[in-house]
């Protein structure tokens, strides 16, 4: 799941060298936190959040279907 997560991500943002998917396990799921360049953070929530939510239901779907639980989050890092 998370190979499919980067390629899509990188597929939307224009600095691809700064994503970083990190698998986190907490209470039985899987949730993998996006780091990326702050001026891509915008194409990856997408208006109104449709693209985040996008990549958040084929994460689900795929995951369902390997009896996973996974989840998306998107960490901003503060500098």
């Amino acid at each position: 799941m998370q190979a499919f997560l980067e390629y899509v991500v990188k597929g939307l943002v224009q600095n691809t060298e700064a994503v970083s998917v990190t698998p986190v396990t907490r209470e039985g799921a899987t949730i993998y936190e996006l780091r990326l360049d702050p001026q891509d953070v915008g194409k990856i929530i997408g208006r109104q959040g449709q693209a985040i939510n996008a990549i958040r239901s084929l994460l689900l779907a795929g995951s369902a279907k390997k009896g996973l639980r996974c989840s998306v989050e998107i960490v901003e890092d503060r500098r």
